[in-house]
């Protein structure tokens, strides 16, 4: 998030977290690792959750995990990968998309919903979010959801934080369930198809009982399916899926290293990094993409079997005045700051729905002091 001021608050744990939201009488913009600067630009001290570091459960034997929001993401992942697990929902990192440093918190993944290919089957980062602590905007420290998996108390407080942009509360700990890791990994490419034979093709495939879980097509006409599991059964898979799906042309099959670098590229939309332009993230109906993306002009990314599009456009583009009445949404994450002051970075809501978004905002942060007017 970008600020306006070099004053920056550090809490080292959920009480000085506490004590600094309640003590403040000015706007806050909440920051994990620095590596998202998405949505209007902030005013007011910055907060920064760094310094509540550390898992502080992890039962691999119950596929549960719990740590401090700003845990390195990274640093999740290695503990997960030596007991042979993962987070299920693939979380992007922002940045090469977004030119940004910094480290990426298990708070800010969880603030933003991260969610990566694999969310097709997956479920997206809310959906394996099974407990949250955080502070609200009176400085009350809020317990939500619980350590395991048959735990269900508050789980809709739960899901509500995710994707909440710190606008709700700051998270202070986050507990998730986990998935293991799978044993071999395999994508079939195919060449040359345009968008609308590729969310044809996507579609196909994810509809097929052969376990596809991450299903793309690129800018430079590459359409991609990933399969994981156990080696046997991922080669039986891939090789039913080619004959499947024959009527669009021949495919060749990477192996499990290739498949992991390429597919690290689609999570973090690696062909729009370093370059110049905006970047738009389109959520729709798969079968509504290629049009749309064909109406947007500039360059196009499609994940999700098509129903989540990236968009590289000129500086300065309106996206939704370009489109005009759609079904979905748009959200601009690549910007100028005079471009996000100018143009709604967050879909704007219908007015019902706006209605419940300031209620929800009222009740957690009645002060108006976190992260205000960032998603508006």
């Amino acid at each position: 998030m970008s600020v306006d001021t070099a004053s920056v608050l550090r809490p080292a744990s959920e009480a000085d977290l506490s004590e600094a939201i309640r003590e403040a009488s000015a706007p806050i913009a909440i920051r994990g690792g620095g590596t998202r600067p998405v949505g209007r630009p902030l005013p007011g001290a910055v907060l920064e959750t760094g310094a509540m570091s550390g898992i502080t459960l992890y039962e691999p034997g119950a596929l549960t995990l719990v740590a401090r929001a700003g845990t390195p993401l990274a640093e999740v992942e290695v503990a997960l990968a030596a007991e042979g697990q993962r987070l299920p929902f693939e979380p992007m990192d922002y940045r090469g998309l977004l030119g940004t440093m910094g480290t990426p918190t298990l708070g800010g993944m969880v603030a933003a919903n991260a969610s990566g290919p694999r969310r097709v089957v997956a479920g997206a980062c809310r959906d394996s979010l099974i407990g949250v602590r955080f502070v609200d905007g009176m400085g009350t420290v809020v317990k939500n959801g619980g350590r395991v998996m048959k735990n269900v108390t508050g789980y809709d407080l739960v899901k509500l934080l995710a994707g909440s942009w710190g606008t709700l509360g700051v998270l202070s700990e986050v507990s998730f369930k986990l998935l293991p890791r799978p044993e071999s990994a395999a994508t079939l490419v195919w060449q040359g198809l345009d968008a609308a034979q590729a969310v044809a093709l996507m579609s196909a495939a994810l509809g097929t009982p052969y376990e596809v879980n991450g299903a793309a097509h690129l800018p430079d006409g590459r359409t991609l399916l990933r399969i994981e599991g156990f080696t046997r059964s991922v080669a039986y898979r891939a090789n039913e899926l080619a004959v499947a799906l024959a009527r669009f042309g021949r495919s060749v099959t990477l192996d499990r290293e290739e498949t992991a670098t390429l597919w690290d590229a689609v999570r973090d939309v690696a062909p729009f990094h370093g370059r110049e332009g905006d970047v738009w993230r389109l959520s729709v109906k798969p079968s509504d993409a290629p049009a749309l993306a064909a109406k947007a002009g500039g360059e196009a990314l499609f994940d999700w079997g098509g129903g989540l599009v990236w968009l590289l456009l000129p500086q300065g583009t309106d996206l939704r005045a370009k489109l005009g009445a759609f079904s979905g949404h748009a959200t601009l994450i690549r910007a100028s700051l005079d471009t996000r002051r100018t143009i709604p970075p967050f879909q704007p809501e219908p007015a019902p729905i706006a209605a419940l978004t300031r209620g929800l905002r009222q009740k957690f942060d009645p002060r108006g002091i976190l992260n205000p007017g960032l998603m508006e």
